[in-house]
C-alpha cells in the first residue's frame, strides 16, 4: 500500500503585521501610483489621437508611414529627457520605440486604405 506524503509545511516565516502607519503610506503612494497610471494613459491617448491625424495626413498625400530620421531625432530627444528627469534613458528608448512601432502600424493600415478613402471619409464626418 502506497502512502500519501506528508502535508507539505512551509519554511518560510508569516508576514509581520505591517504597522498602521505603514500600511497608510503603502496605500497613500499606491493611490499616487494609480492617479499618474490614469495619467499615463490619458496622455498617451491624446499622442495616438495626434499621430492617428498625421497618419491621416500622410495616407492622404501618399508618404511612408515611418520616418526613420524623425524617429532617430524623438529617441535622442527622450533620452536627454529621461537622464534629467533621473529615468533609465534605455527604458525611456524601449518604451518610445514600442509607442513608434504601435503608431507606424496605424499609419500603415491608413494608407493600404489609401489616400482617397481617408480623404473621404473625413469629409464625410465634416458634413
Amino acid at each position: 500500500m502506497i502512502s500519501a506524503p506528508p502535508p507539505a509545511t512551509s519554511t518560510a516565516a508569516a508576514p509581520a503585521p505591517v504597522d498602521a502607519a505603514v500600511r497608510e503610506e503603502l496605500t497613500r503612494l499606491r493611490d499616487s501610483i494609480d492617479n499618474i497610471d490614469a495619467a499615463v494613459v490619458h496622455m498617451l491617448a491624446e499622442r495616438f489621437k495626434c499621430t492617428q491625424q498625421v497618419g491621416r495626413l500622410k495616407a492622404e498625400h501618399r508618404l511612408p508611414p515611418a520616418d526613420p530620421a524623425r524617429e532617430a531625432r524623438q529617441i535622442a530627444r527622450l533620452r536627454q529627457l529621461a537622464e534629467s528627469a533621473k529615468l533609465d534613458p534605455a527604458f525611456a528608448e524601449k518604451l518610445l520605440n514600442f509607442i513608434i512601432a504601435e503608431v507606424i502600424r496605424h499609419h500603415e493600415t491608413l494608407s493600404a486604405a489609401g489616400g482617397a478613402d481617408v480623404a473621404d471619409e473625413r469629409t464625410d464626418r465634416s458634413a
